[in-house]
């Protein structure tokens, strides 16, 4: 279609939204001049009191059973902004049982403002709750304004001449066509296919959690190719509802995929790094690894980092490829056992066997240590200044810390000792003068006394 087609579709749209404002206009007067009219707006008051009438009554009620409900946070989200809008939902479910019922019983005619008002109220219902859905401000105001005027539109029967109008506006090369029409249609598609998949994904993923028989890293990998799976279906049926044909694309999305190939590398080898990390199990939520400084659980594997909290609440977002490439402790990789050792001294006094069995006594105190394999300590060497012995003991929960253990094991080795009568020497040093040194103080220098004068007589 060309331009001046174009043009005249603009027109006749123009056309028809003044015929259409102008018989909204008079369809209103009349409505307030003839007794049906008039009945209907009754009607619709009365029903508006009922609605707040019955809100008021039930939705305290139902305020305290959503409170009694143990439930995820997601569902209690849902069930209150549901639960905050019951006189509108009252008030839609009122006006169509009121339509069918004036329709059943006169003519259509009749109860058109009825109809125009259960139809605004029901969008204004629907997009008042997705909107309280949709995290994201802008899209929740377009999905608003976008629903809005799809409303006006269908109320004031003009949406023949918009659909003309929209597909009168197409680029043709061939046998392809692509219209505004087509382009609308498939973002529509996508709108209610992606947050579906989303949906679905995420729903499968938390059924994946339960299943304790399945690995976590397995359990991270379905849950992601589950996800892109969906979410790349949703995007090929809206492409394909545009009409465009996917073979097309071939050279331009090779195009593409090389230039992402040069430009995202670190990205797309992080991608593949966390697919790598998720086969081989290395690393999976819940151990304890320890890459360079950093030292903590991890607690979600994503796409592209590995989120590490450490024991003071940081949360260190290392990329996937570090992992790989990098020397990484895995303090629960294949065992969850971890061996610990202090390092202590004692005077030369006390005897070994003796020290050896206070100390295995003392590390075994602490709930967190196993007894198998149990604590052993060994004589290591000789100091200048005390007998050094090392203490070893296992735990099964490196999660749990590993200074705080420590700390018990040594207050618990302290007061052992102490009760033994075993002293923990600490170094010292004798210092022998062979020869007196005379060592002579000056005495300091008087400081001259101020000259003072005196004031001449006369």
């Amino acid at each position: 279609m060309d331009n001046s087609e174009i043009m005249l579709s603009w027109q006749q749209f123009l056309g028809e939204l003044a015929t259409g404002w102008a018989s909204l206009q008079s369809a209103v007067l009349g409505l307030l001049l003839e007794p049906w009219g008039q009945l209907q707006i009754v009607f619709l008051i009365a029903l508006y009191g009922v609605s707040t009438f019955l809100a008021g009554q039930i939705e305290p009620r139902l305020d305290h059973w959503i409170r009694s409900l143990d439930t995820t946070r997601q569902w209690l989200k849902l069930l209150v902004i549901v639960l905050r809008r019951l006189k509108l939902e009252i008030f839609v479910v009122g006006a169509w049982i009121l339509l069918i019922v004036m329709r059943a019983t006169t003519w259509p005619s009749r109860s058109y403002f009825i109809g125009v008002v259960a139809s605004i109220a029901t969008v204004w219902l629907a997009v008042n709750v997705i909107s309280r859905l949709v995290k994201n401000k802008l899209a929740a105001r377009v999905l608003t304004y976008v629903a809005m005027s799809w409303a006006a539109i269908q109320v004031l029967g003009l949406m023949p001449t918009v659909i003309t109008i929209l597909d009168s506006a197409a680029i043709s090369s061939g046998d392809f066509r692509l219209s505004l029409l087509t382009v609308a249609r498939g973002l529509l598609l996508l709108v209610v296919l992606l947050p579906l998949a989303v949906f679905v994904s995420n729903f499968i993923e938390k059924r994946l959690a339960t299943f304790e028989d399945i690995s976590p890293s397995m359990r991270v990998l379905a849950s992601k190719t589950v996800r892109i799976g969906l979410i790349a279906v949703a995007v090929i049926f809206g492409l394909q509802s545009t009409g465009l044909n996917l073979t097309t694309l071939t050279v331009f999305s090779g195009a593409i995929g090389l230039g992402l190939g040069f430009g995202l590398q670190k990205i797309v080898s992080n991608l593949i790094s966390g697919v790598i990390l998720l086969l081989d199990k290395s690393v999976k939520p819940g151990d304890v690894i320890e890459v360079g400084d950093t030292w903590g659980q991890i607690n979600k594997l994503g796409s592209r980092f590995v989120s590490v909290v450490t024991r003071d609440g940081r949360e260190y977002l290392i990329p996937n490829e570090d992992l790989i490439t990098n020397q990484v402790i895995n303090w629960s990789f294949s065992d969850p056992r971890v061996r610990l050792e202090i390092a202590f001294g004692v005077s030369y006094d006390a005897d070994p066997l003796t020290v050896r069995k206070i100390a295995i006594e003392a590390a075994s105190k602490p709930k967190r240590v196993l007894g198998v394999p149990s604590p052993v300590c060994h004589l290591v060497a000789y100091g200048e200044s005390s007998v050094d012995y090392v203490l070893r003991f296992w735990v099964g929960d490196p999660s749990g810390g590993v200074v705080n253990i420590r700390s018990e094991v040594l207050i618990a080795l302290w007061y052992a000792l102490k009760e033994a009568g075993i002293s923990i020497p600490y170094a010292h040093r004798d210092i022998n003068v062979v020869a007196p040194v005379r060592v002579e103080i000056a005495e300091p220098a008087s400081e001259p006394r101020p000259r003072t004068t005196r004031p001449r007589k006369g």
